[in-house]
């Protein structure tokens, strides 16, 4: 089967593959700041954690005698 394209739905076409191109890098750009951020995030969370589990800790020891 073939059809004819006109000049119109060439440009068309190729227009809105363009359009289509340039949101596919936005994308794949705004997935990859969204993933260090997450990462980030991640990061700080187990810090946090880490920083709760001493202080339990702390909270845990028997007071010193005086």
């Amino acid at each position: 089967m073939q059809a004819e394209w006109t000049e119109g739905a060439i440009q068309r076409i190729t227009t809105e593959n363009t359009t289509l191109k340039q949101r596919v890098r936005q994308l794949t750009t705004d997935n990859r700041t969204l993933h260090e951020r997450l990462k980030a995030a991640r990061s700080n969370l187990r810090f946090q954690d880490r920083r709760v589990a001493d202080l339990e800790a702390r909270i845990a020891e028997p007071a010193p005698k005086s």
